[in-house]
């Protein structure tokens, strides 16, 4: 039965890092494992636990927003060491290079949301601005940690349409309060084109696809096409199609399936080829990752809700 974190369970920050049994809030670590809850276009949910430094430096092409619950969250970003205590928030943004670990001996564990940076974007465009840059990626804010709970308190639940719509204008509203550095104003984004672009990266994964092939889909020289894509979804067509190979190995590995397998149906040259890349991007191994994944899956821990097998 899963463990339910919406924001009612919270009355305050020091409730939130004190965790007792009845209360809603999880124990703390027994174990190691990643889980993940069913995915939401666009929205990925993840919940780890585990001791040591585990992730070594990699790079994400989503916004990584989480909420540490036990132990103390450590991890070298923009060139300084971070720490993130019970109840503060995490904000990573696309493309920064981070690593990860427990920084005491009694372990770690939190909770991830992986936002693509085209929900936000379309929320904002409105206003005529681009994506908001928040700093400090350690943040005390009950506020924006009750809104991530919401999204990350039931792992086993399906997100629905109406909740992601007012999630993402409440995440939008926060993170552009929290931006020390103003918004650069936004020219307008061909998202007809870059939409395009992104389902045929989509529906071709498996494959190289080059550019003149996208030049024909959307009308766009490859350059423009890689402003927009940018600007859209905060990374290039090349890297959001290799983290579409890359998502789609993980899904693979977590049904058992074997390395060399999965290297060969999401397009990889061979086993080693995918290891060098779901190591840089992930900063674990294939091997490192899949145990994990299938160490929560064995095993039933306490505060663990029922939902699939993930990653990080």
């Amino acid at each position: 039965m899963s463990q339910d974190l919406t924001p009612q369970v919270f009355e305050g920050l020091e409730r939130l890092c004190e965790p007792q049994v009845g209360s809603g809030m999880l124990a703390a670590p027994a174990g190691g494992g990643i889980l993940t809850a069913p995915a939401f276009p666009g929205i990925e949910r993840i919940e780890a636990r585990f001791s040591g430094n585990i992730f070594e430096p990699h790079r994400h092409d989503t916004y990584a927003l989480g909420v540490t619950l036990h132990g103390v969250q450590t991890f070298t970003y923009r060139g300084e060491q971070r720490f993130s205590l019970p109840g503060q928030v995490i904000v990573l943004h696309p493309d920064e290079e981070h690593d990860g670990g427990a920084g005491t001996e009694d372990g770690l564990q939190y909770r991830m949301l992986y936002l693509e940076p085209s929900l936000l974007l379309e929320c904002l465009e409105a206003e005529g601005l681009g994506l908001p840059f928040v700093d400090e990626p350690v943040i005390g804010d009950p506020a924006l940690a009750a809104v991530l709970l919401a999204a990350l308190g039931e792992l086993d639940r399906e997100l629905d349409d109406l909740f992601v719509d007012d999630f993402i204008s409440q995440v939008s509203g926060w993170l552009s309060r929290h931006a020390r550095l103003p918004r650069r104003p936004l020219g307008g984004v061909a998202w007809r084109q870059v939409q395009a672009a992104r389902d045929y990266l989509e529906a071709h994964a498996t494959r190289a696809v080059h550019s003149l092939e996208l030049e024909a889909v959307t009308g766009l020289d490859r350059f423009a096409l890689s402003r927009h894509f940018r600007a859209a979804f905060a990374t290039s067509p090349h890297r959001y199609l290799l983290m579409r190979r890359l998502q789609r190995a993980k899904a693979l590995m977590a049904e058992g399936e074997s390395f060399a397998g999965v290297a060969a149906a999401t397009g990889f040259a061979d086993q080693s080829h995918l290891n060098r890349h779901f190591k840089k991007t992930f900063g674990m191994t294939p091997g490192q990752w899949a145990a994990l994944v299938h160490s929560a899956a064995r095993h039933t821990m306490r505060g663990f809700p029922q939902g699939r097998n993930g990653a990080r």
